[in-house]
């Protein structure tokens, strides 16, 4: 296939750096998005060639490719609304990120049954549309840059589409353990490693992570796969400078004074920023919390456990179910131990970014347990921004455990108890070695930041 345009750098994601909302009046209104990608792609600057590949995500991204509107440097792909349902929420949020980071109940699931494999012809039709795009689009000898689950059969695709291209993919999430990814029916199993391995180069957060790809190659597809395709690690850090800046502006203070009253004078801070995304582990946290209060009466009334627990994924029922289930928590812990003078969780469910970085600055713990995860920013961000210094209680589960479980203190994450008392020996730390932790924990969080990430993975595709 041809190139028609002739982009030199090109990026593929399920979501793309653009948005668009339909109003009632037919108007259209766009909104940029942030994140790693979009500061790297901004990194190589307006001039490289790039052209970044997404999917229209609701009504308004639909409209906008009906209507010709977009951006330059992005391409949005206008899939068959059900393909993409089934494709996206059918396959990669409920078959393939519950793999990757263990979710499943495995007496009453997973069942692969007619019905999966109806929608897993649908994830195939979807990554295929990319493939074409990506293909049509690419110079000859461009860079491409695939970007995790959604997309992991692109990489084969688009190979034999275009075998003189320079293909990367890189995977956000954890890698599962081979006895776990093998739950997955085989033939879908090689499917999902040999799409990937369709890439010059696979990259992972962490070399955990990486070498648990390279075990399923050996179990599912035998021995010496990959051969061909090279491994590599690139541990996405914070934007200490945007991050920094953004802390800082009026309405960041506007929303610290609106906590600090919420909190009370004198009071100590536990703070976590999530989506109610089921592997964030936010229930355990909240148990671990009402543990504390229960087994250390003397922290009652002196804590103050800041929760922002941001819905995700609300059109599946299981993240309907968790999310009800953190607020259910957080009123019997408020019922049960609240006082006139004194809410024990403050519990926020409404995204706002600049009171997340209010909480950062106020945190005084910050509290980190995810059963599993890619990497966690969260765990990174915080150090960044903390105005006196935060002790970071981390889940060894998180991923940016490799670079930070030096200075944090690290929980099981299904262990209530040992997390409640890793909260009391953090709000118990002397603010000078909290100080000192989080000074480090900062220069860790901030060794790859988002522009060099990218750089580098692309710079890995030219040796």
């Amino acid at each position: 296939m041809a190139s028609t345009r002739g982009a030199q750098i090109l990026v593929a994601s399920n979501r793309g750096p653009v948005s668009y909302t339909l109003d009632e009046t037919g108007t259209l209104t766009s909104k940029r998005g942030g994140g790693g990608l979009v500061s790297g792609l901004s990194a190589i600057g307006p001039d490289a060639g790039a052209l970044w590949v997404c999917s229209a995500l609701g009504e308004g991204d639909r409209e906008a490719v009906r209507r010709g509107v977009g951006e330059p440097g992005v391409r949005m792909l206008d899939v068959d609304a059900d393909v993409h349902a089934d494709a996206y929420n059918g396959i990669a949020n409920s078959v393939l990120w519950f793999v990757h980071h263990m979710l499943y109940q495995t007496p009453l699931e997973p069942v692969f049954d007619a019905e999966f494999r109806r929608r897993w012809a649908a994830y195939e039709t979807y990554n295929h549309a990319f493939a074409a795009a990506l293909a049509e689009e690419a110079a000859e000898g461009a860079a491409v840059l695939v970007q995790d689950y959604h997309l992991s059969l692109v990489p084969r695709m688009l190979r034999e589409l275009r075998p003189d291209l320079r293909i990367g993919h890189f995977s956000h999430t954890p890698w599962a353990p081979s006895e776990y990814f093998r739950m997955l029916p085989d033939d879908i199993a090689a499917q999902v490693l040999g799409g990937i391995l369709g890439a010059d180069r696979a990259a992972f957060l962490t070399q955990r992570w990486a070498d648990a790809f390279t075990d399923c190659c050996h179990a599912v597809l035998g021995p010496g796969i990959p051969s061909g395709t090279r491994i590599g690690v690139h541990g996405l850090g914070a934007d200490a400078d945007f991050l920094r800046e953004r802390a800082h502006r009026p309405d960041v203070d506007e929303r610290m004074v609106a906590l600090r009253e919420q909190v009370g004078e004198g009071r100590k801070t536990i703070v976590r920023v999530d989506r109610t995304e089921l592997s964030k582990n936010i229930v355990r946290g909240l148990l671990a919390y009402r543990e504390l209060l229960a087994s250390r009466p003397d922290w009652r009334e002196r804590v103050v456990h800041v929760a922002f627990a941001y819905p995700s994924r609300q059109d599946l029922a299981v993240y309907r179910d968790y999310t009800a289930a953190v607020q259910r928590l957080t009123d019997e812990i408020n019922a049960e131990y609240g006082t006139p003078g004194w809410t024990p969780v403050v519990l926020h469910v409404k995204d706002d970014f600049a009171r997340s970085l209010a909480a950062y600055r106020l945190a005084d713990v910050a509290l980190v347990n995810p059963i599993r995860d890619g990497m966690n920013l969260v765990a990174k961000e915080v150090p960044v921004v903390s105005d006196e210094g935060c002790a970071l209680v981390l889940s060894r589960e998180a991923g940016a455990y490799e670079e930070l479980g030096e200075d944090a203190i690290t929980v099981n994450p299904y262990d209530v108890v040992g997390t409640a008392v890793a909260l009391h020996e953090a709000l118990s730390m002397p603010a000078g070695e909290r100080a000192e932790r989080t000074k480090r924990l900062a220069g860790a969080a901030t060794a790859l930041p988002p522009a060099r990430w990218f750089l580098d993975q692309l710079h890995a595709l030219d040796t």
